[in-house]
């Protein structure tokens, strides 16, 4: 199965996405990480104003295969959480890059978005194999 992923968005080779909306980065994980995944029953997300450093585990997501970390692709403080996926893991699932993201972060450095792979490389990657 090949895995389409939004142009605007940068992905991490850990499989989180970011997404600059303005002054803001919108923080999930890829449809390719979902899919790996299976039944996602349960996720764990920092509180508001928590501060990330990039390539840290900000939470878990656990399906009724295993529970995966998920690590920060950039640095930033937790401005929102996805309060619907924590109640409703199974939004994650449904749509993972849109409705199923998972943090809004104000980025400490917004220039460390250029370190993430663009959507075509991360599309390469994960679709090669």
């Amino acid at each position: 199965m090949a895995f389409a992923f939004p142009d605007s968005f940068r992905f991490a080779d850990s499989h989180e996405y970011a997404n600059a909306d303005g002054e803001l980065v919108r923080v999930g994980i890829s449809a390719f990480a979902v899919d790996q995944l299976g039944d996602i029953v349960f996720v764990d997300l920092p509180e508001v104003g928590a501060s990330l450093a990039k390539g840290t585990s900000f939470g878990s997501v656990e399906s009724v295969k295993a529970v995966e970390d998920m690590y920060a692709p950039i640095a930033g403080e937790v401005v929102q959480r996805n309060e619907a996926v924590l109640a409703s893991p199974e939004e994650l699932q449904n749509d993972p890059h849109g409705e199923g993201w998972l943090l809004v972060l104000r980025p400490s450095d917004p220039a460390e978005l250029d370190s993430l792979m663009s959507a075509e490389a991360y599309g390469a990657k994960v679709n090669a194999g």
